[in-house]
C-alpha cells in the first residue's frame, strides 16, 4: 500500500488529463463547426486554439472549485455531480463570451447539445476512474485509539466511506503505551480522536517514526495552532497565531459584495420567493414568513428571516427541538423549500441590512448559545465574525453534525478566512443542494449532542424568542 501510494497524483492527472482533452475537443468541434463560420470575421488558425485554451482554462477551473478532479474524495455519485456543475458553469461562461465576441445573439443549441455529450462522457468517466481508483487503492485497515465513547460515532461515519476506510479493530488509551504500539504496527493507518495529550504526543511520534498514517480527531487548540504563521525569531522557530481576522480592507471588500450579491440575488430570487410565498399562505393560510432572535458578531442580537417550513405553531408543545428526518410538523411545502434551500432566501435581506455575511457561521439561539457555553465555553468563539447565509460547517457537515463538531468546523473557517475561502465556499454550497445527504435530518436513534454537547431546550424561553410575520 505504501509503495503505491505515490502513485495517487499520476494516477489523479492521468484521469484529469483524459476527460480535459476530451471536452476541449468537443468544444473544438462546436466552436470550428457552428460558431466561428457564424462570426462576422471568423478567427484563424491562432484564433482558435486561444478560444479552445480559454475554454480549457475555464472547464479546469470550475471543476476544480466542484472538487471534480480528485478521485477517492467523493463516491462515484459525488464525483460525477463536481463534473455536471464544473461543465455547467464553464459552458455557461463559454456562451457568453462566444455571444460577445460574435456581437449578437448565437444559436445556443450546439452548446447544449454539447453539454448533454459532456454529461454522458463525464458519467462514463467517473464511474470507470472510480472503479480503476478503488481497485488499485482498497480500503486501509486500520485501528482507533480511544479516549471514551465518543470514538464510536466517529467510526459509524467512518463505516459510511467503506469504499475508503475500513476499521478492523480498537484500543483503549488506558492500555500500557507498548501494546498499543505493537497494535498499531499491525496496521495500515491509526485514528487518534480524544485521547490525553501527553499519550497523544507520543503515538504521533510513533507513527512519524515507523511511516504510519495517521488520522487525528482534532482538539480545538489544534485548529488554532493549525491557523498560525511560521515564524523565526533568529535561530528559534516560533509559530505566530494574530488572532484579528480580516484586515480592515479586506473586511470592507467583504461588505461591499454582501451588499451587491444581496441586492442582485433579490432582484433574481424575487419570482421564486413570491412563488413561494403563494404556496406557503394557499396550503393552510399562516404566515408565509417567520422571524426568530439570533446571534451575530461579538454576540449581538437580531431577528433572521425565513420562509415558513412547518405547520403553524409548530414548537408550541414540543418546545425547540430540531428537526428530524421524515418531521411530522414538516408541511409538504416545506419539505420541498427545505430540500433546494429557497426557506433561507429571505435572509438576503439580513445580508442586505449588515447583520449576516453570505459566509460565516450560521447563527444560534441566544437562549441554546447560552446553555451551549455551560458545558462548552469555546462556543462562544463563533460570535468573533459575522453570522452567515453559508459557511463551513454547512458544506462540510450535515444537518445531523454534533455542535461540538459543527464548533470546529467553524473555528477552522475563522483561523484561515479569506475572500477565496469565501468564494469556494460559496460554489460548495450550489454542490451541498445537489446531495440529499447534505439536508439530511437527525434520526431518532442517534444522539443530538455527544461528549461536552448535551444540551436541554428551554421550552419555554424558545416559544418567546419565535415570532411568526403575519402577511
Amino acid at each position: 500500500m505504501n509503495n503505491r501510494d505515490q502513485f495517487k497524483k499520476i494516477l489523479n492527472y492521468l484521469s484529469a488529463l483524459v476527460i480535459i482533452c476530451a471536452f476541449m475537443k468537443c468544444f473544438d468541434t462546436v466552436w470550428n463547426n457552428f460558431y466561428n463560420k457564424a462570426m462576422r470575421d471568423p478567427f484563424w488558425h491562432n484564433g482558435n486554439i486561444l478560444m479552445v485554451a480559454i475554454y480549457a482554462v475555464l472547464y479546469i477551473s470550475m471543476a476544480k472549485t466542484f472538487n471534480g478532479f480528485r478521485l477517492g474524495y467523493d463516491k462515484f455519485t459525488g464525483l460525477f455531480g463536481s463534473q455536471v456543475l464544473g461543465v455547467l458553469g464553464a459552458n455557461f461562461i463559454e456562451f457568453i463570451l462566444v455571444s460577445l465576441i460574435g456581437r449578437g445573439r448565437l444559436n445556443i443549441a450546439p452548446i447544449l447539445v454539447m453539454t448533454v455529450i459532456q454529461v454522458v462522457i463525464a458519467f462514463a468517466w467517473s464511474y470507470v476512474f472510480t472503479w480503476i481508483y478503488q481497485a488499485v487503492y482498497p480500503p486501509r485497515r486500520m485501528i482507533i485509539v480511544y479516549g471514551n465513547k465518543n470514538a464510536k460515532y466517529l467510526v459509524s461515519k467512518m463505516s459510511v466511506r467503506n469504499d475508503k476506510y475500513r476499521i478492523c479493530a480498537s484500543i483503549s488509551c488506558e492500555e500500557s503505551l507498548e501494546d498499543i504500539e505493537r497494535e498499531i504496527l499491525k496496521h495500515e493507518a491509526v485514528i487518534i480522536s480524544d485521547i490525553p495529550n501527553d499519550l497523544r504526543n507520543k503515538l504521533l511520534k510513533f507513527t512519524f517514526e515507523n511511516s504510519i498514517r495517521t488520522y487525528i480527531n482534532p482538539k480545538l487548540s489544534d485548529i488554532i495552532v493549525r491557523g498560525a504563521e511560521d515564524f523565526h525569531l533568529f535561530d528559534t522557530p516560533l509559530l505566530l497565531a494574530r488572532n484579528d481576522g480580516l484586515r480592515w480592507e479586506q473586511r470592507a471588500v467583504k461588505r461591499i459584495l454582501d451588499i451587491v450579491l444581496s441586492a442582485a440575488a433579490l432582484v433574481v430570487a424575487s419570482p421564486f420567493m413570491l412563488v413561494t410565498a403563494i404556496a406557503i399562505k394557499a396550503y393552510d393560510g399562516g404566515p408565509v414568513l417567520y422571524s426568530q432572535k439570533r446571534l451575530t458578531t461579538g454576540g449581538r442580537v437580531f431577528k433572521v428571516y425565513k420562509f415558513r417550513s412547518m405547520i403553524v405553531d409548530a414548537e408550541k408543545k414540543s418546545g425547540a427541538t430540531l428537526a428530524k428526518k421524515n418531521d411530522s410538523r414538516i408541511t409538504p411545502i416545506g419539505k420541498f423549500i427545505r430540500k433546494v434551500r429557497i426557506d433561507e432566501l429571505p435572509q438576503l435581506i439580513n445580508i442586505l441590512k449588515g447583520d449576516m455575511s453570505f459566509v460565516g457561521p450560521r447563527p444560534e439561539r441566544p437562549e441554546i448559545a447560552q446553555k451551549y457555553e455551560k458545558t462548552m465555553p469555546e462556543f462562544k468563539y463563533r460570535l468573533k465574525v459575522k453570522a452567515g447565509l453559508t459557511g463551513y460547517a454547512q458544506v462540510m457537515g450535515k444537518y445531523n453534525t454534533t455542535p461540538y463538531d459543527k464548533l470546529k468546523l467553524d473555528l477552522m473557517y475563522i483561523e484561515h478566512q479569506s475572500l477565496m475561502l469565501d468564494l469556494r465556499i460559496f460554489f460548495m454550497t450550489v454542490k451541498t443542494c445537489f446531495i440529499p445527504e447534505a439536508t439530511e435530518g437527525v434520526k431518532d436513534s442517534a444522539p443530538l449532542e455527544t461528549h461536552r454537547d448535551r444540551i436541554e431546550h428551554d421550552n419555554s424561553k424558545d416559544e418567546k424568542n419565535s415570532e411568526e410575520i403575519k402577511l
